[in-house]
């Protein structure tokens, strides 16, 4: 990661994409004889309406302002979503900003008094993903929800939170993908590098996730886990935007057994966390 320039990103993306198309999806034969997932660069130019010398140029990062219209051409035969096509399209045409160094992520003392009063499991969570201060309720539904833990991490090397997500595969797989674009402004930043290298070394399945370059915006959803001592629930959780920082709420639906379920949370016995 350290040594991707935005140019070569873009290459590594367009390469990535590419291999997830296949022939039959875009009106070409597919046969035993073909060398390359996906479609071939030759392919992708053709339905691009571009030439196949300039689509390499693209690949190998030699040409680093690809116009608008070819960057949506390219998004059309990629069958990119919207997220996904303005990642393209940001990929495709740098900003240069100077680099600043970031400062130390801080909870502010609102934060840990909204915490204090959230009757829901919640915490604070770092542009790295780190867990910057929770309350007793999100560390009685896992104790991987305590300062200074790494979500990411968790996920992927904790053999007790593979055991707690129902469907861990897809909520890596989201996961991944939301890492991905967070970090794609900053390719150069030590500890985006240190994450992603880290987890390269010890995940195959961070590796193969993270090849795939798919890409998704940080947003709530439902999620299921099975908890070890409430079982299994079913819960909704929200991703809120704070002063730089993400609150993140688990909420059942009103009058659910999940929702009788959670209110035994605070008798567990946990203790809360707190970053200041």
């Amino acid at each position: 990661m350290a040594a991707e320039a935005r140019t070569s990103t873009l290459g590594a993306y367009l390469q990535a994409r590419r291999a997830l198309v296949t022939p039959d999806q875009v009106g070409f034969a597919s046969g035993p004889h073909r060398r390359v997932p996906g479609l071939r660069r030759e392919e992708v130019a053709l339905l691009a309406g571009i030439s196949a010398d300039y689509y390499l140029r693209l690949e190998r990062g030699r040409d680093s302002n690809p116009s608008p219209q070819v960057l949506g051409a390219l998004a059309r035969v990629l069958q990119l979503d919207e997220v996904e096509t303005a990642y393209l399209r940001e990929l495709g045409a740098p900003r240069p900003r100077p680099r600043r160094a970031r400062s130390e992520e801080r909870v502010p003392g609102r934060l840990h008094h909204l915490l204090a009063a959230l009757d829901a499991p919640a915490f604070i969570e770092g542009r790295y993903f780190d867990v910057l201060a929770s309350n007793p309720q999100a560390v009685a539904l896992s104790p991987r929800l305590v300062p200074g833990q790494n979500r990411l991490r968790s996920l992927l090397l904790d053999p007790e939170e593979r055991a707690f997500h129902v469907g861990w595969e897809d909520s890596v797989a989201a996961f991944v993908a939301v890492a991905r674009r967070t970090f794609s402004d900053d390719v150069d930043d030590p500890r985006a590098v240190e994450l992603v290298g880290g987890l390269s070394i010890a995940s195959s399945r961070f590796r193969t996730l993270w090849a795939r370059h798919d890409v998704r915006v940080l947003e709530g959803g439902s999620v299921t886990v099975e908890h070890p001592v409430l079982g299994r629930l079913q819960l909704h959780r929200e991703k809120l935007p704070v002063d730089g920082l993400v609150l993140v709420v688990y909420y059942a639906q009103a009058g659910s057994a999940t929702a009788e379920r959670l209110g035994l949370l605070a008798s567990l016995g946990a203790t809360p966390g707190d970053a200041r």
